[in-house]
Formats: C-alpha cells, structure tokens, sequence
C-alpha cells in the first residue's frame, strides 16, 4: 500500500455580502491567459460534507497581484470550463494517472468504514 500524504489547499473566500466561504481547491487550469480554479466547498462537521451540496464551484482569477477570484459570468465560458474540469477530476478519481494508466491507490472505499475520529 502507497503511503500518501493528502494536505488540501484551503481557500477561505468573501463573497458580495462580505460572508466567508471555505472552500477546497481540487484543480486549477489556465486557457488564453485566464486561470480558473475548481473548488468545492468545505463544512466545519464532517457529516455535512456527506450530506451538504458537493456542488463544483469554478472560479476564476481576476487579479492575479492581489489574487482576486471571481465567478465565471459568462454561461458559455462557466459551461465550457466547468466540463473541462469534470472530464479531468473523472480521470483522476477513476484511477487513472496522467498517461492513462491505471493505477492503485490502495484504498478501496472501506478502510474508514465505522471508525470515528
């Protein structure tokens, strides 16, 4: 079995409202200049990140001095970038590595299966 570190980048974001959001960034991709992140949000009881919304959050920086990230506003460009970034996230946790080779990870979904932290 490979032994992995797993250290996740998290984002802790204001929105409009001046309300903070914690997210995890699972990828970044950059197209004609434009770098955009995927992220999904983060819950302080690790039971709402089983029942809360996994929704992919596509975000894209604005201001790379001051790291400014914004919504995609744009319907055509968030559709595009968003599957960009599904089809990638699907190879990676389909287990297959950037050449296409399928790889074990070593966990096969019941290693954690009843144990509480």
């Amino acid at each position: 079995m490979k032994d992995f570190d797993y250290n996740p980048d998290i984002y802790t974001l204001s929105d409009e409202n001046g309300e903070e959001h914690t997210f995890e960034l699972l990828d970044t991709y950059e197209e004609n200049g434009n770098t955009y992140y995927a992220m999904v949000p983060v819950y302080d009881d690790p039971k709402d990140s089983i029942t809360g919304d996994a929704q992919l959050v596509v975000l894209k920086l604005e201001d790379p001095e001051g790291e400014i990230l914004v919504t995609v506003d744009d319907d055509e460009e968030y559709e595009r970038i968003g599957n960009i970034f599904l089809e990638r996230l699907d190879g990676y946790y389909d287990g297959d590595d950037e050449d296409g080779e399928e790889y074990d990870d070593g966990f096969d979904g019941n290693d954690y299966a009843g144990e509480e932290s």
